[in-house]
């Protein structure tokens, strides 16, 4: 069944909820706000004027993208009529649990009710809900205006209607949904980025590069290949003309040998590791890093844009 989606309540205005109200706005969306900051108003203010060049970057419409969004008192007049319920508040089980009790009982029974969780599955905060079956992630990445990919993980009771739904919601945003067929702490981007982070401090203090040079490393070599095809394409071609069979019945071999690194749990190793970045980064300012970071992301997308076109 094909969903209107004409009201959008973003619940939690930090950093995500933000820049999700951005993005649902730029794509013609009424968005309601709710958030118990003080300065709700300021920072939404703010983070439209902030992100309208990035997304007026990727061909969006930033003229009146103000007048589409309103802060709302509560949570309450935010949901009123929402047909999608994008929360992004505290990554706490208990906290969750009762916002989408409250939820349940004040969105329509028609809306989508997603959450930016990163690490905690629905099922995880949904057990005492009767009415779980239009409850799922939505889990972006930092930060969602951006960064395309959207995490869909059902819960135990998500209705497969609502996965459809929730699909076409972020398609019909421009992102990129991947439904994800179970259910595991972290989901996949977080396990994936997760397992890369252990190595990179592993080897930091192992005294083999600095926090700086692995960064180079990566963004020289692994991070340029994997924003054009991934880990298992790039394997395939790895292999040469005898594909991921060939990479896997030969260099597999010794790159299975090879043990990885498991970080030192100790508080004066964290510390150290702490003053290495700082040493590293901590010259520049959060805004300053940011706004390179997002200037890179934009070009690395529209180039990975320009050759989606010329293929089609």
């Amino acid at each position: 069944m094909n969903r209107e989606f004409t009201t959008v309540a973003v619940v939690g205005a930090g950093t995500i909820g933000l820049s999700w109200t951005a993005l649902f706005a730029a794509h013609g969306l009424n968005v309601r706000v709710s958030d118990p900051r003080p300065d709700v108003a300021e920072a939404v203010s703010a983070t439209l004027t902030e992100l309208a060049p990035h997304l007026a970057a990727q061909g969006l419409d930033v003229d009146r993208i103000a007048e589409r969004v309103h802060v709302a008192a509560d949570v309450t007049e935010a949901v009123r009529d929402a047909d999608v319920v994008q929360e992004s508040g505290p990554e706490r089980i208990e906290f969750k649990k009762d916002l989408f009790a409250t939820l349940i009982r004040q969105a329509p029974q028609h809306a989508l009710l997603l959450s930016s969780s990163s690490a905690i599955p629905a099922t995880a905060f949904t057990g005492e809900i009767d009415d779980a079956g239009r409850i799922l992630i939505g889990h972006p990445f930092n930060p969602p205006h951006l960064i395309p990919l959207v995490e869909v993980v059902p819960g135990e009771r998500t209705s497969p209607d609502v996965v459809e739904a929730t699909v076409a919601f972020y398609t019909r945003v421009g992102r990129v949904p991947v439904v994800e067929r179970k259910e595991i702490p972290g989901f996949v981007g977080n396990r994936l980025q997760t397992a890369l982070s252990r190595e990179a401090i592993y080897l930091v203090e192992q005294g083999v590069v600095t926090p700086a040079e692995l960064d180079q490393v990566m963004t020289n070599s692994l991070g340029i290949r994997w924003a054009t095809v991934g880990p298992f394409l790039g394997a395939h071609l790895g292999g040469g003309p005898g594909g991921y069979r060939h990479l896997a019945e030969h260099i597999g071999r010794s790159m299975n040998q090879m043990s990885l690194g498991q970080p030192s749990q100790r508080p004066e190793a964290q510390q150290r590791l702490i003053e290495a970045v700082e040493a590293a980064y901590g010259d520049a300012s959060y805004a300053d890093l940011a706004a390179t970071r997002d200037r890179r992301q934009l070009a690395v997308l529209s180039a990975l844009d320009s050759d989606h076109t010329k293929e089609n």
